[in-house]
C-alpha cells in the first residue's frame, strides 16, 4: 500500500507529468495519430519541464535577496514559505496530505462535471501543499483517519476548483483569450488586485498598457523584456546590497566574490530565469490548449485546464516586473504596521511575491493598464502579508508556530476551515456540507443569471 501510494504521489504532485498526462488523453479522445500523440506528450512534458527549470532559476536567484533584505534592514520574524512547512507537516501527516489530494482531484473533476466552474487544476505541486494544510488543520480539530481524508478530500476539491473561478472573469481582458485558467494558490489575491484594478479604472483618464510604455529613441533597447528585468533588477539587488554590506555578503553569500559583482550576476541570472519560463510557456500553451480540446468535447464538456501562474506571463512581461516591485513594496508596508502594531512580524517572501505579485500584474494592467498593474499588485502584496499573520494561530496548534503558508489561497481557505474547525469535528463537518451547499446553489443562480441574459440579449 505505502509502496503504491509513493509511486502514486510521485507521479501526480508532479505539475509536468500530469500536464503531459492530460495531453496524451486529450489528443488519444480526439482520435489523433500516435505520432501527433507522442510529439504533443513529450512537446508538453519539455515544454513544463523548461518552465519548472526557470521558475527554479528564479529562485535560485530571489533566495539571497531575501538574506540580504533581512541583514541590511535587520528585520526578525516569519518568512511564509511553502516548502519548509511542508517538508515539517509530511513528517507527521504524509499519509492523509498524499490521499486528500489524490481524492481532491477526483473531487475537483466531479465538481467541474456538476457546474458551471468547469476548471481542472493541473498544478500538482501546489494543490499538494494546499493538501498538506488541509490535514494538518483536520488532524488538529481530532478527526479520525478515514474523516479526515473524506472530509479533507472533499475541501481539497472545492478549493481548487473555485480558486480558478476566481480569477476568471479578468482572464479574457489580461490575456485576450478565455482557452485556459490560473492554476495557482494566490488566486484570491490575484483575483481581489484584478477587482481592485477593475474598481480604480477611470473612464475620462484611461491608464495606458504596461506593453505600450514609450521610451525616447535612445533608450529603444528597454523595449526588450529581458533588458528591461536585467536592468531593473541590478539597481534593487546593488541598494539592498549596499545597506548589507560587503563584509556579509562574500563572507556568507557570495563564497568571497566581489557583492557588486554578485549582485549583477544575480540580477542577471533572474532575469534569464524569466527569459526560460516565457519560452517554456509558450510551448506548453501551443501544445495543451489543443490537446485540452478533447477532454473538454469529451469528458468534462467545455471545460478549461487550470495551469500554474507562469502560464500568464506572456501576456504582459513588462506588468510581470510592476507586479512583482509592486507586491513587494506592498509586502514591506504590511511589515512596517506589523511592527507598529506589536504582532508578529510577517517577513515578505521574495518568491512568492513575484509569483503572486508578477501575475496580478498582468490581470491588473487587464483591468486598468499600469494603474491597475501597480494598485493591484499592491493590495496583492498586502493580502499575502496579512493573511498568513492570520493563518499562523491555525497552524500554532501543530507546532508550527514560526511557520506559515505563503499564498492567499492557503490564508483565506485555512483561516475559514479553522473557523468550521472552533465548533470540532461536528462544526468542521457542517461547515463543509454547507461550502459544498452553497457552491451549487452559487453555480445555479450564476447560470440562470446567464440564461437570462442570453434570453433577453436574443429578443
Amino acid at each position: 500500500m505505502n509502496g503504491a501510494l509513493s509511486v502514486l504521489l510521485d507521479i501526480f504532485r508532479q505539475p509536468s507529468i500530469i500536464v503531459a498526462l492530460i495531453s496524451l488523453i486529450g489528443l488519444a479522445v480526439q482520435r489523433k495519430k500516435p505520432t501527433d500523440i507522442m510529439k504533443g506528450t513529450i512537446r508538453t512534458l519539455v515544454g513544463f519541464l523548461v518552465l519548472a527549470a526557470g521558475a527554479s532559476v528564479v529562485s535560485g536567484a530571489l533566495d539571497p535577496f531575501g538574506s540580504m533584505f533581512q541583514h541590511a534592514f535587520n528585520v526578525q520574524g516569519v518568512v511564509p514559505n511553502n516548502e519548509a512547512i511542508v517538508g515539517t507537516v509530511l513528517v507527521k501527516y504524509g499519509s492523509e496530505a498524499a490521499l486528500i489530494f489524490f481524492f481532491g482531484m477526483i473531487v475537483n473533476i466531479l465538481l467541474s462535471m456538476t457546474s458551471r466552474f468547469k476548471y481542472i487544476y493541473l498544478s500538482g505541486h501546489v494543490a499538494f501543499y494546499m493538501a498538506t494544510m488541509v490535514a494538518v488543520i483536520l488532524e488538529v480539530a481530532g478527526m479520525p483517519t478515514w474523516g479526515v481524508i473524506l472530509w479533507g478530500s472533499i475541501a481539497q476539491g472545492l478549493i481548487v476548483t473555485l480558486s480558478p473561478a476566481l480569477v476568471q472573469p479578468f482572464m479574457k481582458d489580461a490575456a485576450g483569450t478565455n482557452d485556459v485558467a490560473l492554476g495557482h494558490t494566490g488566486g484570491a489575491g490575484i483575483a481581489l488586485g484584478g477587482l481592485v484594478a477593475r474598481l480604480t479604472r477611470s473612464k475620462k483618464h484611461p491608464s495606458k498598457s504596461t506593453e505600450d510604455i514609450k521610451f525616447p529613441s535612445g533608450l529603444g533597447f528597454l523595449r526588450d523584456t529581458t533588458v528591461i528585468i536585467a536592468l531593473s533588477m541590478a539597481v534593487i539587488y546593488v541598494i539592498v546590497a549596499l545597506f548589507a554590506g560587503g563584509s556579509y555578503i562574500e563572507s556568507k553569500l557570495s563564497d568571497g566574490q566581489n557583492f557588486i559583482v554578485f549582485s549583477l550576476l544575480q540580477a542577471a541570472t533572474f532575469s534569464a530565469g524569466v527569459f526560460i519560463i516565457l519560452a517554456g510557456v509558450r510551448v506548453v500553451l501551443g501544445e495543451i490548449v489543443p490537446a485540452f480540446k478533447g477532454i473538454s468535447e469529451k469528458l468534462v464538456k467545455n471545460s478549461k485546464p487550470a495551469l500554474d501562474v507562469p502560464m500568464i506571463f506572456t501576456f504582459a512581461p513588462n506588468a510581470v516586473l510592476i507586479g512583482f516591485i509592486s507586491s513587494f513594496v506592498g509586502g514591506i508596508v504590511g511589515m512596517g504596521i506589523m511592527a507598529l502594531a506589536g504582532t508578529t512580524i510577517i517577513i515578505p517572501g521574495i518568491v512568492a511575491h513575484f509569483m503572486t505579485g508578477g501575475a496580478t500584474g498582468v490581470i491588473g494592467n487587464g483591468q486598468g493598464g499600469v494603474r491597475g498593474a501597480i494598485i493591484g499588485a499592491f493590495v496583492n502584496g498586502l493580502a499575502i502579508t496579512f493573511l498568513p499573520l492570520f493563518l499562523l494561530p491555525v497552524l500554532g496548534d501543530t507546532g508550527l508556530a514560526n511557520a506559515t503558508y505563503s499564498d492567499a489561497d492557503y490564508g483565506v481557505a485555512g483561516i475559514l476551515l479553522g473557523a468550521f474547525g472552533n465548533g470540532g469535528q461536528t462544526g468542521l463537518i457542517i461547515g463543509i456540507i454547507a461550502s459544498v451547499v452553497v457552491f451549487y446553489i452559487v453555480s445555479f443562480v450564476m447560470s440562470a443569471h446567464d440564461k437570462k441574459k442570453a434570453a433577453v440579449e436574443a429578443k
